[in-house]
């Protein structure tokens, strides 16, 4: 159905009536029928009569009300019985109409900075179209808003979540307990901090390895069980970047890039079956690859809130021990992405009904990114950041799934900082490149060999890697 407007304004200006006439014109070219003064009104037609009409009329989907400082005066103004300004959408009409057929302009603040709406309408949701910039910010939603197609539609009820529908409950966690008395050791500066840290770090890596299938489950409810166990591990995640956080900004310890690169191991062998499992799907252990996948990236992220560059380096320079049972042949360790995770069996329990999602994944992560100190931009920064360490690292891999909710409106700040000389040393420790230029070669290459052109197609609706990273701009400003 084609929306018909009619517009309300106050003749303020000529100025003020040319750029009603703007917006009118360009509300044609957009396929929203008008009704305007300056088209429809003739001479010896009767204003007022042509305005109330034009309210009331039923085929009129929207009324637009242009208010600036005279359209609320006059408006007020008839309401208190001064003036005869009828070209005005008077309370008593407004009141004859369904109210959310009407919908205010707002073109002008006052000095306190409020809206000048008439005061029957300072209770209404307007649309600020008081300079250029915020007309060409808010055009769509006004469209969008005239045809009927919202920006963000209401989803359809879901399932209730496991921890529902399941009588399983959370066990407790015996790694807080712990945590308190490291976190109390490393403050103090007491002796034997490694032993306090290895006590904690094995609590963490116990209360998750209990969680790991070792019998058969119910595959019909596979799903469910996942998702259930996601938001069960999801406390060993934030032990663990507790953790992190804590040394990482407390002066950390000679040996505490020794600890993190064997927690980061531990939680890789979690993803691996049980040695006492002779028979298996890789699905049943899909929550512990999606634990790890998930820590890993929130490791990366605080280590960038932290500053600890040279961890990081660490962490990406680093070769893993792969799981014993899954040794074959003469591999023995792996990179960085052997941390990656990807997930269909979450698809029937996450995906809307009728559709399927990009990334079951990055959906579950941002699902379950409840987090003050590291929010879920933070974490599609680390994933970033873990592209371009693939790019230049020849035989590592690393589909950037979190990606998927970046948008054109995104700044990857840490990128962007490296801009300046001083910042762009900090990404250098990390990727171990210091020369600008060798860096932006050695990532063409890495977009070469992953052969980025040919992944999915909704990658490139917000912005390219190369653009995200900053990479004609890195270290460019002394």
């Amino acid at each position: 159905m084609t929306p018909k407007v009619f517009i309300s304004y106050s003749w303020t200006n000529q100025a003020h009536q040319e750029l009603v006439k703007e917006w009118a014109d360009r509300l044609l070219a957009d396929g929203v029928d008008v009704v305007f003064d300056m088209y429809d009104l003739k001479e010896g037609d009767d204003k007022y009569a042509f305005m109330e009409r034009m309210v009331t009329d039923s085929d009129v989907t929207h009324v637009l009300l242009i208010c600036d400082k005279g359209y609320a005066a006059k408006a007020d103004g008839r309401k208190k019985g001064v003036g005869t300004e009828s070209q005005i959408v008077s309370q008593k009409i407004y009141k004859k109409v369904e109210q959310s057929k009407f919908i205010p302009i707002v073109c002008q603040f006052s000095e306190d900075r409020e809206p000048c709406v008439p005061t029957f309408l300072q209770s209404r949701i307007w649309i600020d179209f008081s300079s250029l910039e915020m007309v060409n910010q808010n055009w769509e939603r006004l469209i969008r808003l005239l045809f009927g197609k919202p920006l963000h539609e209401k989803p359809k009820l879901g399932k209730p979540p496991a921890c529902i529908t399941h009588d399983a409950a959370t066990p407790s966690s015996p790694a807080q307990a712990k945590y308190r008395s490291l976190r109390q050791a490393i403050l103090e500066e007491k002796k034997g901090i490694s032993l306090y840290r290895r006590d904690f770090l094995e609590a963490c890596i116990q209360y998750a390895d209990e969680l790991r299938v070792r019998e058969r489950p119910n595959v019909e409810k596979l799903g469910e069980k996942v998702l259930e166990d996601c938001g069960k591990l999801v406390l060993v995640r934030d032990h663990i970047v507790d953790w992190v956080l804590l040394e990482a900004e407390a002066a950390p310890s000679s040996d505490f890039s020794e600890a993190l690169i064997d927690v980061l191991e531990r939680l890789r062998e979690l993803k691996s079956r049980p040695s006492e499992v002779n028979q298996w799907d890789p699905a049943w252990f899909e929550a512990h690859g999606l634990l790890a996948y998930q820590t890993f990236l929130y490791i990366v992220a605080a280590l960038l809130k932290a500053g600890a560059y040279e961890d990081l380096h660490s962490v990406f320079a680093s070769h893993y021990l792969v799981p014993s049972t899954e040794r074959y042949g003469e591999k023995r360790f792996e990179r960085f992405d052997s941390f990656y995770a990807h997930s269909e069996t979450l698809q029937s329990v996450l995906a809307p009904e009728g559709k399927r999602l990009l990334s079951p994944a990055a959906a579950l992560v941002k699902r379950q990114a409840n987090r003050e100190d590291l929010r879920f931009g933070d974490i599609i920064q680390a994933d970033l950041l873990v592209l371009m360490m693939a790019f230049i690292t020849p035989e590592t891999r690393w589909y950037p799934e979190m990606l998927y909710y970046a948008s054109y409106s995104n700044e990857f700040l840490f990128f962007v900082r490296a801009s300046q000389h001083k910042n762009f040393k900090k990404l250098a420790t990390i990727t171990g490149i210091h020369d600008a230029e060798a860096l932006r070669e050695a990532v063409k290459e890495g977009h070469e060999r992953l052969n980025t052109r040919k992944w999915d197609v909704h990658f490139r609706v917000g912005g390219s890697f190369w653009d995200y990273m900053n990479m004609e701009k890195l270290d460019t400003i002394k």
